[in-house]
């Protein structure tokens, strides 16, 4: 690995133009937008490095988000797979899931902005819920914009969110999944940006995004460096799942520059290889460069720059981009990529339901099917992985595949008792 490794963008982008590498990022927006991105620009560069911001925050996490998460020691996986297994468990945290530690951070520099109004969007739901009860907490208006297959499969989510009092907006354009729900909420944002925030989920979009949603994110790996260095493990091998990439930045963050350490992204293997089958684009160099919502990256497109139909069991993976720091971490050979199906995923998640206990997050089952996949070649390593989310949220989906008549029955019965009501 011969290239400078990007820990924070300059100038907006990861990495540098060359004849074997891009420079990735960039603020590639229409003009309305450029007013309200330079003012978040300068709120990330003051606000947000003060030390009185850090303490407040610092404190939500600890009274709110419930942090730090555990490290687990995943004592009966380590026998069956011949390595030292351990799962940092984000699932938790409150709402379930990694996406709070960067939306109560968005929403509190938000609010100190001296903004009113949070727009967001959302694919599983977990974004969604987070940046909902990061509003509750905070006393802001919330509007969430998702998918309407999105809303379909994610029921659960999206009637928690309504519960903490946000509006769930249906997108019915394109896919109607989560690229459509960003194109619908910076369509918003450009109409409405003067008290109006909006609270991306995952690292990426134009500048500064990326970073914000890094920085508040790599508490994963600043509490996974402690933990460590108290339990005096010295790990291997690094795994977490990626679609945007949030919850896997944010884990790999403080260990970027420790060569030691490998880091391996799994992508969403989907049922096929055919194209809208997966959302596998950096594995098999099946992605393209290009412009898309914002931001140069990798994203899997048609040869007239069109996003393709992806598809995952996981609606957190199904995106067909990329953010742009694993972009060019993937590109200098910092971060290694693989990918698990979703029968990978889902024989993952009863695996360690039954060896340890937990039920992961279906995005977390890829990342944990990857340490399957990994220990059949690997042995006597000490592999850590990112477990982004509990699994809560997925019964609508893993229950109809792993106990479909049942699943049927109760939905039934629960349809009954609902008419009789």
């Amino acid at each position: 690995m011969k290239h400078k490794i990007f820990i924070h963008s300059k100038k907006g982008f990861f990495g540098e133009d060359s004849k074997t590498s891009h420079a990735f990022g960039g603020r590639y927006v229409p003009e309305i937008l450029y007013p309200a991105l330079k003012e978040l620009e300068i709120a990330y560069k003051t606000i947000m490095q003060k030390k009185s911001f850090a303490k407040e925050y610092r404190e939500l996490l600890s009274k709110f988000v419930g942090r730090p998460t555990p490290l687990i020691y995943a004592k009966n996986a380590s026998k069956i797979l011949k390595n030292e297994i351990y799962l940092k468990f984000e699932g938790l945290a409150n709402t379930g899931a990694h996406k709070i530690n960067n939306a109560i951070g968005q929403v509190l520099l938000a609010k100190k902005m001296g903004k009113t109004r949070i727009i967001a969007e959302t694919g599983a739901g977990q974004h969604g819920l987070a940046v909902s009860a990061a509003c509750a907490k905070l006393g802001m208006e919330c509007v969430i914009f998702m998918g309407e297959v999105d809303v379909k499969r994610q029921f659960p989510n999206v009637f928690n969110m309504q519960l903490f009092g946000a509006k769930v907006v249906s997108v019915q354009s394109g896919s109607k999944t989560l690229k459509d729900a960003v194109n619908e909420a910076l369509r918003e944002w450009s109409k409405e940006s003067h008290n109006t925030f909006y609270v991306l989920g995952s690292a990426l979009g134009p500048y500064p995004f990326p970073d914000i949603v890094r920085d508040f994110q790599s508490i994963i790996s600043k509490e996974l460096k402690t933990q460590c260095k108290k339990l005096k493990i010295s790990p291997d091998i690094l795994i977490a799942c990626v679609g945007g990439g949030s919850n896997s930045i944010g884990f790999f963050r403080h260990f970027l520059l420790d060569s030691k350490v490998k880091l391996l992204a799994i992508e969403a293997g989907g049922k096929g290889k055919n194209i809208g089958e997966n959302a596998i684009r950096m594995q098999n160099n099946n992605a393209k460069v290009g412009i898309a919502q914002g931001y140069k990256s990798y994203f899997l497109s048609d040869e007239y720059g069109n996003l393709s139909h992806t598809h995952s069991i996981s609606a957190g993976l199904d995106y067909a981009g990329i953010g742009p720091q694993l972009a060019h971490l993937q590109e200098i050979g910092r971060v290694e990529f693989s990918s698990a199906s979703d029968e990978e995923a889902l024989e993952a998640l009863k695996f360690f339901a039954k060896n340890e206990g937990i039920i992961p997050a279906l995005e977390s089952s890829h990342a944990l099917a990857g340490a399957i996949k990994l220990s059949k070649t690997t042995k006597n390593k000490t592999i850590i992985v990112n477990v982004s989310g509990r699994g809560d949220k997925d019964i609508f989906i893993t229950a109809k595949y792993l106990q479909k008549e049942n699943w049927i029955a109760f939905l039934e019965e629960e349809a009954k008792t609902c008419k009789e009501m």
